[in-house]
Parts: structure tokens; sequence; C-alpha cells
């Protein structure tokens, strides 16, 4: 889409979940493409048999508003549940600085909730995360690896914050780093 420089743009967020088969992006995206909108942002992942899909699309309010009336019959054609809401450009950053949190463990319930509480707990917002499991490569041992993408505030000071977090992950015998997002 070509945007003229400086015009504000409004935003929307659109997921897709449904059984996984060859040519669903191509299609959503064509859909997009169509309506004159524009894809700012994407995930996308084959979990188990299924397809999900989150995108971040841009456009003026015409665009979007043709593309929202397009959503049903995408849906009824692709044999997807399509849900969409408009959303707005993230505020400027409030002297945040990233960082990158990578964990590797036993696989054992919980791990996702204990890392959500510990960062919420310091009101510390989880910006993105990415989990899987997989086999040790030796032994088979199930492995639960996490990656997470946190936003934390100037003024928390980081060495007391990594000193917090490695007495956290010992205590739940979780081998991590936290490091600035470079």
């Amino acid at each position: 889409m070509n945007e003229v420089p400086g015009k504000k743009t409004d935003q929307m967020v659109l997921s897709a979940l449904g059984a996984d088969r060859p040519g669903i992006i191509e299609e959503l995206s064509r859909a997009v493409l169509e309506c004159g909108c524009n894809i700012l942002d994407s995930r996308m992942a084959v979990l188990g048999g299924d397809f999900a899909l989150l995108l971040q699309i841009c456009g003026n309010w015409n665009t979007l508003a043709k593309l929202e009336d397009q959503l049903t019959g995408l849906e009824s054609r692709l044999d997807l549940k399509i849900t969409s809401r408009r959303t707005r450009e993230p505020s400027p950053g409030r002297d945040l600085m990233p960082y990158a949190v990578e964990v590797v463990a036993m696989d054992q319930p919980g791990i996702v909730h204990h890392l959500a509480r510990f960062f919420s707990q310091r009101e510390i917002n989880i910006q993105e995360m990415i989990t899987s499991s997989y086999p040790a490569a030796h032994s088979g041992t199930p492995m639960f690896s996490v990656h997470l993408r946190v936003d934390i505030r100037g003024n928390i000071r980081i060495s007391d914050l990594r000193e917090e977090f490695a007495e956290f992950c010992d205590n739940l015998n979780l081998d991590a780093v936290i490091e600035p997002v470079k």
C-alpha cells in the first residue's frame, strides 16, 4: 500500500484459526491487498494440525471497513474462525528497554504461569512469547523452552532484577538468561 508520508492510518488486528492446509496465507494476504490494506506485522504457526495466524493490518477507515465486510465470506470459504478488532499505534516508548528472556527446563506444568507471574508482579509487560516442547537430544527427556521479549521500565535496577530472576529460576530448576535485545 502506498501511504502518504505523515498521513495517519487506522489499524486492525486479525486472528484466524482452523485446520491447516496449503494456501491459507496466500488467500488471506490477497484479501488484505485487494482491499487496499497493508500487513504491518504477523505471527503464524501450525500447532498440532491447526493453523493459527495474527495480523496487524493498516489502512484508512474505508479500506479496513471493506476488509471487515469480507471476513464472513473468508471464514466460510477457508473454513476458519476469523476475528478482528480495531487497534491503534502503540504509544511511544515510555522509557522502556526491551529485553530477551530465554528459559529451558525439563517440562513441568506451570512454567509459563510462573514466568508470567514473576514479570506481572514487577509490572513488566510481556510483549512476545514463544514456547516449544521437545525431547532432549540423547536422553529423550521431555524439555520445554520459552522465549520472551519484555519491556523493562528505566527506573528498574537491572542488576536487582537479574538477581531476583536468577533466584526465581533456581527455585523452579529453570536454566535462564535475561539480556538486552540487540
